[in-house]
């Protein structure tokens, strides 16, 4: 059964309808999709490419492991790394790609389960826009497919009046489609997907037909583990996924480079100027968020409690990006303490009774003893007073 092209063509760089008569380039947008901010590393690794690439697929796996792990290429280009973690985790998600079996990608929020998907389907198929987003609302048919109820009443079930998902268009254009949140959607919507991934088929009764996945079709979905137990999968769709979790960045070291990384990427779509000493300041927010997620202080000696929020890198990155905004439209454009202390008692403190104890005993035994911190000490406890 034929599926209506409604979205244009991956990477072709056509203009999107953003408003009556104002079209927009995709380059301009305030978040541009991952095939477009990187369209430059893509078109690079695919020229010097050799290697054999999967049906469909854009790249070849070493090409995508490259894309997503970073590297230099033999023409000079240089591939920013777009994950930093293991590298066996990004090859044993790409190798699952190319298989028969879907990728589930798990970890706790703020992992970056949700940029890697669209990194993966970015380098794999040229458009990460085949999204699915879960929350506990998601309906049968952002699986399955709609139905234009204009042209149903007027003319009966039709191809003309199907509306097609992500997950149609990418089974029949050889794609890959995107379920964000997966375990927020309800179980027996979830279930959907047993037969398209096991089956590689959507039926569609009404038309007495169905959708057959074409070679290159395959599913990355996310997931977190705070979830577990609110719509737990079933075990015959879990079945049909392999699991690869995405754990927080080993080193204080790793998660100041992630931080600093994307910040920078942040602060030059929002036309906000690079700190000159802000890594500083990231390492205190990213020594906080550690510390306190761990229930430990650096060194070992203080044992500490935990709060009830996640304390992710992402929102790290928040926190360092809304400081960032604070001293370059408030301040003098370098990052200080008392540009990060907000965001941070907001990222903490999420239970103020609760959280707010353990946010003021932290202060009180940790920051207040710490050398160099004087300064972060009064900013945090002029924000909590």
């Amino acid at each position: 059964m034929p599926v209506p092209e409604t979205i244009a063509q991956p990477g072709s760089g056509v203009e999107t309808d953003t408003g009556p008569g104002r079209p927009q380039a995709a380059a301009e947008a305030l978040r541009p999709h991952a095939e477009h901010a990187f369209a430059h590393e893509l078109a690079a690794l695919a020229a010097a490419d050799d290697r054999p690439r999967p049906a469909r697929w854009r790249l070849s796996p070493w090409a995508v492991a490259t894309y997503l792990l970073g590297g230099t290429l033999p023409d000079g280009t240089v591939v920013t790394p777009k994950y930093v973690g293991p590298r066996r985790i990004v090859e044993v998600a790409v190798t699952t790609l190319a298989t028969d079996r879907a990728l589930l990608l798990l970890g706790v929020p703020g992992t970056a389960k949700t940029w890697v998907s669209e990194h993966l389907a970015a380098a794999v198929s040229g458009d990460s826009t085949l999204l699915v987003q879960g929350t506990a609302g998601t309906p049968e048919e952002a699986i399955r497919y709609g139905w234009n109820y204009a042209r149903l009443l007027a003319h009966g079930p039709s191809g003309d009046a199907l509306v097609p998902s992500p997950v149609m268009r990418a089974m029949s254009q050889g794609m890959t489609a995107r379920v964000e949140e997966l375990t927020r959607i309800p179980a027996d919507v979830q279930d959907t997907l047993i037969t398209i991934l096991s089956e590689k088929t959507l039926p569609v009764p009404e038309l007495g037909e169905e959708v057959q996945a074409v070679p290159g079709f395959n599913l990355i979905a996310t997931a977190n583990d705070r979830d577990r137990g609110v719509n737990e999968l079933s075990s015959a769709l879990r079945r049909r996924f392999n699991t690869v979790v995405l754990p927080l960045p080993a080193t204080p070291e790793a998660e100041v480079d992630i931080v600093s990384r994307r910040v920078e990427q942040l602060g030059r779509s929002l036309d906000l100027p690079a700190p000159p000493d802000g890594v500083d300041e990231i390492r205190r927010v990213v020594t906080v968020f550690r510390e306190l997620r761990d229930g430990v202080t650096t060194d070992g000696r203080t044992r500490l409690k935990s709060p009830s929020g996640t304390l992710s890198t992402a929102e790290a990155i928040s926190v360092v990006t809304g400081g960032l905004a604070l001293a370059a439209h408030f301040g003098d454009g370098v990052l200080r303490p008392a540009d990060i202390a907000a965001g941070i008692l907001g990222a903490v403190v999420r239970d103020p009774a609760a959280d707010g104890v353990v946010w003021q005993e932290y202060l009180e035994t940790v920051v207040r003893e710490r050398e160099g911190w004087k300064d972060f000490y009064r900013a945090c406890r002029e924000v909590s007073a």
